[in-house]
């Protein structure tokens, strides 16, 4: 996919990840201002009705299934598919935004496990900007020979991506299915303490259990735990009830 060729089927997409961004951006943004408490003044606050918390996930969710439906009844083109890809992003954005509360079924935004959904932001813009950059699943009409060599390629990349979801690198194997060259690093590389690779793979080679514990120890995680923390905010130290 070439942006001259495809430049009409690449805008959606780069309409969607920009929403994605700003929208991720804005939403934590206010978040912390609301935590901090400075956003008071602005009238900032969380959204309360009947008093029940309503999560900015929920109005995500709306809007990917009020978005979704227009997409499929109405199959909008042109500039009406740009909007509706932006309105997608932003629905995309507000629901992964909360991807840890609806990953553990509690209120953990502010939590250490929080910080899944920095995660999941950072696989979708990978995903998206992937795609956007010319990256795509299959290729050519079904059944050419092109066609049989982009499915070849997605099968090994899959293969790939499912040996680093072994290894517990989540991120690397979803950016990996469209990025061989992520997925293949990700796959050759040692395998995360506490994986199912490790525990399988390791039980009966301690030296490579050894190395494995030492690139992914406390060093590798406050380094991610920085970049983390910088775009999401730190978590705190209270556990939610």
């Amino acid at each position: 996919m070439t942006i001259g060729a495809g430049g009409h089927a690449l805008r959606p997409m780069m309409w969607m990840f920009v929403a994605i961004l700003v929208t991720f951006l804005v939403t934590r943004t206010v978040t912390r201002l609301i935590r901090s408490g400075s956003g008071a003044g602005a009238g900032l606050g969380d959204l309360q009705v009947a008093g029940v918390h309503v999560h900015h996930q929920v109005f995500g969710i709306l809007i990917i299934i009020a978005t979704g439906i227009v997409l499929v009844s109405a199959t909008p083109k042109g500039t009406a598919l740009d909007v509706a890809a932006a309105i997608f992003g932003i629905g995309v954005s507000l629901s992964l935004d909360e991807f840890a509360l609806w990953l553990h079924l509690q209120d953990v935004y502010w939590t250490e496990d929080g910080r899944k959904s920095v995660d999941a932001i950072f696989c979708v813009l990978a995903v998206t900007g992937a795609l956007i950059g010319g990256a795509d699943f299959l290729s050519g009409r079904v059944g050419t020979a092109t066609w049989w060599s982009s499915a070849s390629l997605l099968a090994v990349n899959l293969l790939l991506s499912v040996i680093c979801l072994l290894k517990g690198k989540v991120p690397t194997g979803v950016v990996g299915t469209v990025i061989g060259v992520i997925a293949f690093a990700g796959a050759v590389r040692l395998a995360k303490p506490g994986s199912w690779w490790a525990r399988h793979r390791y039980a009966h080679r301690p030296q490579r259990a050894a190395r494995a514990a030492h690139r992914y120890g406390p060093r590798y995680q406050r380094r991610w735990n920085r970049l983390r923390d910088f775009v999401g905010g730190a978590p705190s130290r209270e556990r939610p009830l």
